[in-house]
């Protein structure tokens, strides 16, 4: 065999071996670039779920939040009127406002504590007995409390 002959299959062979060198590469490349794209996925999807976690849970404690300011307004109003009642001492607006706030409560729920407030509401309208108005008083922070998920309670 000439040189040429010897020439012409070294280039053919190192032509083929590229060749197929380089579909390899390109197919070990492809794999990398879809393994990398899945992970890429995987990882938006978890960031994804982590923020849509962290929004629910912040809508959860502002839900809460207000939930808690409105039973507060009307325990005040309460505590006001029952004042009232107690010294003789009170303003016309002290049960407008006890109503307007339970409205709120209304709106706010839940039904336990909705029937609480509308329980001491009635007390309060009745003038009834310290007994009475305290023990209505009670049963309303008891259910404001399990509705706002407090684990350690304040009793009266």
């Amino acid at each position: 065999m000439s040189e040429w002959g010897i020439a012409l299959i070294a280039a053919g062979s190192a032509l083929a071996g590229s060749l197929i060198t380089g579909w390899f590469t390109r197919s070990a490349g492809s794999r990398q670039a879809d393994a990398a794209r899945h992970a890429g996925d995987r990882q938006a999807d978890a960031l994804l779920d982590t923020v849509r976690r962290t929004l629910e849970e912040q809508r959860a404690v502002r839900m809460m939040d207000l939930r808690r300011q409105t039973y507060v307004q009307f325990l005040e109003a309460a505590e006001t009127v029952m004042s009232a009642q107690r010294t003789g001492e009170g303003q016309a607006s002290d049960r407008s406002a006890l109503q307007r706030a339970f409205g709120c409560v209304l709106l706010e729920g839940p039904g336990e504590v909705v029937r609480t407030a509308r329980e001491l509401v009635n007390v309060v309208r009745a003038s009834r007995s310290l007994d009475d108005l305290e023990r209505a008083k009670g049963n309303f922070i008891t259910a404001a409390q399990d509705a706002l998920g407090l684990s350690e309670r304040v009793s009266l």
